[in-house]
């Protein structure tokens, strides 16, 4: 089909204007405001009991008639019926936790996705501080993200919020920088939704590689492409071996952000299927429906590295991406075929339908030549984390305490759910194959943890993390703070992993 105009499949466009503003809740001429509550307190709260009264109690009454208790995330929407500048105010609940830096995030998600058809909007942060402010921009465009690049006439949407007011009580400047720094994190995340929400006939290997380069345009991040024969070179056989029943072209990307003075270096690594049918263990058609998300790791990791050079992160960061398509052709890699890897060690291959830790392990054992201190993959490595975790939540695995806890607190700051796995090596006998140095999968059972301990026989001895984001990269519905569809899972935290780093 022929592309649609003005916007790109897997080029974010955000065209939302965002704005700290020192005027009163009460004063601010927009379609809606947005303000926030704790279980039980709503009327109790200052703003919102000077808001009944210029309605005329008809906030209070409205609330007891919903049951509006202010859980986390519950939401109450009022029409103001010209009594107030803003024509409409919703109230968002945060429960009963001690208040959080992610309060302000959920509030303006709630705001985004309760404006609906309204163009201007106003959001009360729950704290007036930097942190509040910039999670307040971040949740305002990560809650008004759709992804319609390919609706078309009276199905593309005809509303969208085209300003929105952050109201502080000083306009300074580490407000405004927090408010830039949230825009840059959203823009990230959002180009990773529109990555894994493409389709896969338009975002083939080669496109995925080009939208890394697209990425670093306009920053001081460079990227460096490899095509098949270079990937040949490079003796990057396992992920050759993934792309063999294809007729679409392996690229591995190379993408560098290196500012002066940096005392750290780290290096990111992303999986990019960008569709995989299995191959010859070909997936029924129920599972490979969603299989353009296979490149999720890919998209953060793109995502990832724009990012950290436009908040220009005093820290050597590196993104390295395999992008690839598993298909069935006549040259299909087969069960039981042995191919090196650029490690050294040869691989003995059992299901055509596990391809994406071979590509990793070619990547990884290639990332480490930046001899980073830190290496973290991104990978929709397993359907076994999801049987384990559900589908909200990734498997975390690390061979470095230190950078566990570093990584977790990350996570913890932006709410983003990660939960340790052991890497068990009792299971890595699983991997032992009598024909060759490792078979590329282990029994039925603990199928996340195999998985993890094949990727680390390529890391050497880097501190090293896995992250199997087969889960929340991809939701069949909505779910706390992420879409349905492409989420750009992980590109948050490991932005505030760079960052917690760089202060340390």
């Amino acid at each position: 089909m022929p592309r649609p105009k003005g916007h790109s499949p897997f080029g974010v466009v955000l065209p939302m204007k965002i704005a700290l503003s020192t005027a009163a809740p009460t004063d601010v001429d927009v379609d809606l405001l947005a303000v926030s509550v704790r279980a039980g307190q709503l009327e109790k709260d200052a703003t919102l009991r000077k808001i009944d009264r210029l309605l005329d109690g008809a906030l209070f009454r409205h609330g007891k008639d919903e049951s509006f208790e202010g859980e986390r995330r519950e939401t109450l929407r009022i029409p103001t019926l010209g009594k107030l500048r803003a024509r409409f105010v919703v109230v968002v609940g945060l429960g009963k936790d001690e208040p959080s830096p992610n309060d302000a995030r959920i509030v303006a998600i709630r705001a985004a996705l309760g404006a609906r058809m309204r163009r201007t909007i106003a959001v009360v942060p729950p704290s007036d501080d930097a942190a509040s402010v910039r999670n307040t921009a971040e949740g305002l465009l990560l809650g008004a993200y759709r992804y319609d690049a390919y609706l078309t006439g009276a199905r593309k949407p005809k509303g969208r919020i085209v300003s929105a007011s952050i109201l502080v009580g000083k306009d300074d400047s580490e407000r405004r920088r927090a408010l830039a720094e949230g825009q840059i994190v959203a823009e990230a995340v959002c180009l990773a939704r529109d990555l894994v929400n493409a389709p896969p006939n338009d975002l083939t290997p080669t496109a995925l590689a080009e939208a890394a380069r697209k990425a670093c345009r306009g920053t001081s991040a460079s990227c460096v492409i490899w095509n098949k024969k270079q990937i040949a070179a490079h003796k990057m056989d396992l992920l050759l071996a993934v792309s063999r029943g294809t007729a679409q072209e392996p690229r591995v990307v190379h993408m560098t952000y290196k500012p002066r003075g940096a005392k750290h270096c780290i290096a990111f690594v992303g999986k990019g299927l960008t569709f995989d049918s299995g191959g010859l263990c070909i997936k029924p058609a129920k599972s490979m429906i969603d299989m353009k998300c296979d490149m999720a790791g890919a998209a953060a990791t793109i995502g990832i590295l724009m990012a950290a050079a436009r908040l220009k992160i005093p820290i050597e960061v590196h993104g390295f991406i395999g992008c690839v398509e598993n298909m069935s052709g006549d040259h299909a890699y087969r069960p039981g075929d042995i191919f090196p890897s650029l490690d050294g060690k040869t691989v003995e291959i059992i299901n055509t339908d596990a391809e994406g830790r071979l590509v990793l392990a070619d990547v990884l054992a290639y990332a480490k030549t930046v001899k980073p201190d830190f290496m973290v993959d991104f990978a929709t490595l397993t359907g076994a984390c999801m049987v384990a975790l559900g589908p909200w939540t990734a498997g975390l695995f690390a061979n470095h305490d230190g950078l566990f806890k570093r990584f977790s607190e990350a996570a913890a700051d932006v709410d983003e759910s990660f939960w340790r796995l052991p890497l068990s090596d009792d299971l890595r006998e699983a991997l032992k194959s009598d024909v060759a140095d490792l078979k590329h999968t282990g029994e039925s059972h603990g199928g996340a943890i195999t998985g993890a301990l094949f990727l680390r026989e390529f890391v050497g001895d880097t501190k090293w993390a896995h992250c199997d984001i087969a889960g929340p990269a991809f939701l069949e519905r909505p779910h706390g703070n992420h879409p349905k569809g492409g989420t750009g899972f992980g590109v948050a935290t490991a932005l505030r992993f760079l960052e917690g780093l760089a202060k340390k």
